[in-house]
């Protein structure tokens, strides 16, 4: 009866390194050109369509180029805005994609005192309604008091951006019971980034992963085409942009990590792939500032890898106790320096003291804070050589 694409979390601007942030336009563009290829109906993005509701102009460019592409070979787009690209003002750039004549933003609703009907957006016999994400789930609260203005006879896909109860996992998070949601042939859903289908709610994942963790779990991006006519009607669509190297080392010698993470990807075939590089431990000997990581960057840009991006939120520095005997209260603080750096030797050190007299800066009267961090800032930077 349908055919149709169904997109999420496609988090365009999303990613602040270059590379990366192409990696996620590149599967964007496999995405609208598998659709056109496939010949869809039309299709569904359930939120976030960019990471931010004012995404730069670069990013627009780049975005309206697709959608023209989708505009030409006559295939709708449906959209709501997600968590990500919602405005509390209820104005966002999907706005002018919508007046460009590229999309509809389905979300169509009349509120009363303690009722929300959604109105649908109708195409073809299909009735499709959608209602926003918004920040720290507010929009749970809402879901509770949907009604829809009913479509007797057409085919109804209720779009949302949220996160169902079926879901939630052990997340700590408010979510909508599904039960509570008026009744749909299908719930085309997104802001959870993972692949998961519970009766005819699903989610199909990100366009592409958005942080070190998910391209650890998911690899790489994918959405699906929904076929009703077919005895399989879910057809995952992976997007297999970049292959994934995850190297997990753990050191105890911040002095000697640097060779050790070297020897590793030595080991491994990471030209022209995304090299996932963790680091973990409790640092016993230096301190993680010892760790060369422009080095080992520069390493795995010889090996022709397309990027390296590391973790090291498990690096720990193990806490060192050190009784002092205090002579004289004003010298406790040269007394610990000396101390530390005895027992933990590092070439960053000489700048301890320098960057103590740098942090004790204080804000000037009437001083923006904004103003005063970035002076802060920049002190540091010159102290360090950045």
């Amino acid at each position: 009866m349908v055919r149709f694409a169904h997109i999420s979390d496609v988090h365009l601007g999303g990613w602040k390194q270059q590379s990366m942030q192409e990696l996620n336009f590149q599967s964007f563009r496999k995405t609208i050109e598998i659709c056109i290829e496939k010949k869809v109906e039309f299709i569904l993005i359930s939120g976030d369509l960019f990471d931010s509701a004012y995404p730069s102009i670069e990013i627009l460019k780049e975005t309206f180029s697709e959608f023209r592409k989708l505009k030409e070979a006559r295939i709708p787009c449906f959209i709501i805005a997600g968590s990500h690209d919602y405005s509390i003002s209820g104005k966002t750039f999907l706005d002018v994609l919508e007046k460009a004549g590229f999309c509809t933003n389905v979300m169509n609703i009349e509120e009363n005192q303690d009722t929300i009907i959604l109105n649908p957006t109708v195409y073809n016999n299909i009735a499709i309604y959608g209602y926003p994400g918004k920040k720290s789930g507010l929009e749970i609260q809402d879901l509770r008091k949907l009604r829809f203005n009913d479509s007797p006879g057409m085919f109804k896909i209720f779009m949302l951006h949220t996160t169902i109860d079926k879901a939630k996992g052990t997340l700590p998070v408010d979510s909508i019971e599904t039960e509570l949601l008026p009744k749909a042939d299908y719930y085309a859903l997104g802001h959870l980034h993972i692949d998961f289908q519970y009766e005819n709610f699903v989610y199909p994942g990100p366009i592409f992963p958005n942080n070190f963790q998910e391209l650890e779990d998911l690899q790489y991006g994918r959405f699906y085409i929904v076929d009703t006519n077919s005895d399989e009607p879910l057809q995952k669509v992976e997007l297999k942009i970049k292959d994934v190297v995850s190297i997990d080392v753990e050191t105890k010698n911040a002095l000697t990590a640097t060779e050790k993470i070297i020897s590793e990807i030595e080991k491994r075939e990471v030209e022209d792939k995304i090299v996932l590089l963790r680091v973990r431990g409790e640092i016993e000997t230096g301190t993680s500032s010892d760790i060369k990581f422009s080095q080992i960057e520069e390493f795995a840009t010889k090996k022709k890898a397309y990027f390296l991006l590391k973790n090291t939120h498990d690096l720990k520095t193990k806490e060192v106790e050190m009784e002092i005997e205090v002579k004289d209260i004003d010298n406790v603080e040269d007394e610990t320096i000396n101390l530390y750096s005895g027992q933990n030797p590092s070439d960053f050190n000489k700048f301890i003291p320098q960057l103590i007299n740098t942090l004790a800066i204080e804000r000037q009267e009437g001083e923006k804070i904004e103003s005063f961090n970035s002076r802060l800032l920049e002190e540091t930077k010159k102290l360090l050589k950045f």
